[in-house]
């Protein structure tokens, strides 16, 4: 699946940065064209891998470069001041080669959570391509201002998307981790199971040929709406290719239960272990089944069980399965993409927060008018007097 990819504010330019690595990396070619948007000029020049022509400074007449500090509602102000900035960059996209446009944010800050809607709204006017979004929650314990900001963009953002991707910080963060370090890993946490989901349809001249094709229309068919989560798992397999091993490989029996049994197993550990956004999984409207490994260790069957299984957990008949052979690797691994999610125990405390800080702001703006009612009411009664 060919992405253009777009990252916005501090979070997101840094996963789009992680996401060049990666595909580069697994030789994946998913990534068509990575751009980086942000207000603050230092976070645009400590990206490694994004082309410096593709890094984009918006609020310079605002803010002079130095961000929004955290306030998502300038974000979206200065990003429709200076969407033809950020346009100017993605005309030079060779759009008819994308299949679809991926603005990735952090959700916490002012100016991804503030901007990435206001660039997905941009988007769909213009482009048929779908857009979809990935979107980062801030952790509980980084501050109530993120939280909050994350509570308020959630709600735009996922209605201004065809579908949007969430990573929950909460649940990924280690005890005891310093932030940079934890930030470190759950980037790479990200842009593997992202990345594997979207390399997945991307077959090059020599590779080897899925038995199960995916290609992007059934991604883009799952991805119809809502919120999405996915879930991973792997095994490590023996697969050397060299010795006495590698000849004995080339006349022994192909063990089809072992293969199908272990594939039904890691559909079920990437289901039910740790998902980038936890929920019921029988809220699902729709979902995806992806194998990867060496091409020896997959078969047809295992994909179908793994497929089947997950009809049955989900009761969903929209469920799609396929492979995705890596050739030269020592694991075996199931993606599981889970779309239009809608138990998921995480939004719903962030539609609380939005509620609670709505009535707070309905009330401090009450008492504010009553305070100012006061005050002219007793100014005309002084008035009176003298």
């Amino acid at each position: 699946m060919k992405l253009a990819l777009i990252g916005f504010g501090q979070a997101g330019g840094k996963i789009v940065d992680e996401f060049l690595a990666y595909d580069e990396a697994i030789d994946g070619g998913f990534v068509e064209t990575a751009i980086a948007v942000n207000s603050a000029t230092t976070d645009l020049h400590g990206l490694e891998r994004i082309p410096k022509r593709n890094r984009v400074l918006i609020g310079q007449a605002r803010v002079k470069g130095h961000g929004v500090g955290a306030d998502n509602e300038l974000g979206a102000e200065v990003t429709e001041e200076d969407i033809s900035e950020v346009q100017g960059a993605i005309d030079r996209i060779p759009i008819h080669e994308i299949d679809a446009f991926l603005i990735v944010a952090g959700m916490g800050g002012g100016t991804g959570s503030g901007g990435a809607p206001v660039l997905a709204t941009h988007l769909k006017r213009i482009y048929t391509q779908p857009v979809f979004g990935l979107g980062v929650l801030p952790a509980t314990d980084e501050g109530g201002i993120y939280t909050l900001n994350a509570a308020r963009s959630f709600q735009t953002f996922v209605r201004e998307v065809d579908n949007l991707l969430v990573f929950d910080n909460e649940v990924w963060r280690d005890a005891g981790e310093t932030v940079a370090g934890g930030y470190d890993r759950i980037n790479k946490e990200i842009v593997e199971r992202f990345g594997l989901l979207f390399a997945a349809g991307e077959v090059h001249h020599d590779d080897h040929v899925a038995e199960s094709v995916v290609d992007s229309s059934e991604i883009i068919n799952t991805l119809e709406g809502g919120v999405s989560t996915i879930g991973y798992a792997r095994e490590t397999v023996d697969n050397a290719d060299d010795g006495l091993l590698s000849t004995f490989r080339e006349t022994e029996t192909f063990d089809e239960g072992t293969a199908t049994n272990r594939m039904t197993s890691l559909v079920r550990k990437a289901t039910l272990g740790r998902l980038t956004l936890p929920c019921d999984v029988a809220s699902a409207d729709r979902g995806l089944v992806v194998s990867t490994g060496p091409p020896e260790h997959l078969n047809r069957k295992g994909v179908e069980r793994g497929r089947q299984w997950l009809e049955d957990e989900t009761g969903s008949m929209e469920i799609r399965g396929g492979d995705y052979p890596r050739p030269n690797q020592d694991e075996v691994g199931a993606i599981v993409l889970l779309s239009g999610v809608t138990d998921v125990p995480r939004i719903d405390q962030l539609q609380q927060v939005a509620i609670e800080a709505q009535d707070t702001t309905e009330m401090v703006q009450a008492r504010a008018e009553e305070d100012l009612t006061s005050l002219v009411d007793t100014g005309g009664e002084l008035d009176a007097l003298f």
